[in-house]
Parts: structure tokens; C-alpha cells; sequence
């Protein structure tokens, strides 16, 4: 069940964007202010006063340095299965004046761990505003298997995590799986539906 029971769009869900399921931040083209680990940290965002590092302000996140030219800034995550993605969760949180004002996530099935410059990259949300300091839920209808998630900020900023509400795909596909196989297990694509 996803931690984050509180949202409408992670009921029934769990969050394939999980360290613990292999998820991690691959690439982003800009991680000036704050690492894109952050952004896919199991912990609720923290923001604790007065803290600073080398380059400014210590913010709990993903935070890109302001853009001098054209264009927009991304990081790249693989989810620790591939699966299909229910919802997102956009979250700003503790990011005020350094937000993106805009964001949008497009989505891949790749075998690689990072995808080339020329991957196929498909729309899975549209351009939409963000608000500083809040949580964007929104309902998305996974259109095939992900393998990997890029999240685009326009132009530039900060944002606290990134959740992606889903499920699992199995690992043997539509064919019979070689051997035993733990249907209760997570990996495999197993849900909680009570308790």
C-alpha cells in the first residue's frame, strides 16, 4: 500500500519510485543546488533552518541552478520494476520562491539503465503549473509498461519528491514464469487490498 495514504491517487497503489524496489535517479542534466537522489527519497521532505552546504541554502529535494539560456531542465528515474504508473505526485514541498513554475513527465520502456539522447520518449503528463510549497497529485493512465520516468521543469527549480503511484508488472509477462514464483511479493506485483 503506498505510504502516502493520504492522496486520493495512491490508494490501492504502491510507489514504484521505491529505493528499496531498486528505483534510483539516473541522470539529470542540472543538480547544482541539491543531488537528484533526493528526489526519491522514502522520507516525508524536511526543511530545517539555517542549514547550508557549499552551495547555498540545504534544501530536502531536487534543485537545478538558474537557467542563463534557453531550454529546460529534467531528471531521469527508473523505477525499481517496471510497471504501470496510476498517479503522480508532484511535491514542492518547503520549495517557496525556488519552485518550477511548470512540469511535465514523459515516460519509457528502455533495457537500458540510462536511456540514450535518443530514446522514444512518450508523453505521460502534459505541461502543468506547479504552486510552491504543495503537494500536485494527479490521476495518469499508464499507457504500457514503464521502465523509466522523466520528469521536465520549465524552466528551472526545485521539487521535494517525486512519487509514482502504481503497479508492478509481473516478470514473466504474459508467458508462464520459469520455476516458483511469489505471488505476494511486491516485486512480482502484488497489492495489500485489506488489513
Amino acid at each position: 500500500m503506498a505510504k502516502n495514504a493520504d492522496l486520493a491517487i495512491a490508494e490501492g497503489w504502491i510507489d514504484l519510485l521505491q529505493p528499496r524496489l531498486g528505483a534510483e535517479a539516473v541522470y539529470a542534466n542540472d543538480e547544482f543546488f541539491a543531488p537528484k537522489q533526493r528526489l526519491i527519497d522514502p522520507a516525508e521532505p524536511i526543511f530545517i533552518p539555517g542549514k547550508y552546504d557549499e552551495h547555498g541554502k540545504w534544501m530536502d529535494g531536487w534543485e537545478s541552478r538558474r537557467k542563463r539560456r534557453p531550454g529546460h531542465d529534467f531528471c531521469i528515474v527508473r523505477l525499481g520494476r517496471p510497471g504501470r504508473v496510476h498517479g503522480l505526485d508532484i511535491d514542492t514541498r518547503h520549495f517557496t520562491g525556488n519552485f518550477p513554475p511548470r512540469a511535465s513527465v514523459d515516460w519509457i520502456h528502455a533495457a537500458e539503465r540510462i536511456p540514450g539522447v535518443d530514446a522514444p520518449w512518450r508523453p505521460l503528463l502534459e505541461v502543468m503549473d506547479l504552486k510552491g510549497d504543495a503537494r500536485h497529485p494527479i490521476a495518469v493512465s499508464s499507457p504500457g509498461v514503464v521502465t523509466h520516468l522523466r520528469l521536465n521543469i520549465f524552466p528551472d527549480g526545485g521539487v521535494a519528491r517525486l512519487r509514482a503511484y502504481g503497479r508492478v508488472a509481473p516478470p514473466w509477462g504474459a508467458g508462464k514464469p520459469e520455476g516458483p514464483v511469489d505471488l505476494a511479493a511486491m516485486e512480482n506485483g502484488a497489492l495489500p487490498i485489506a488489513a
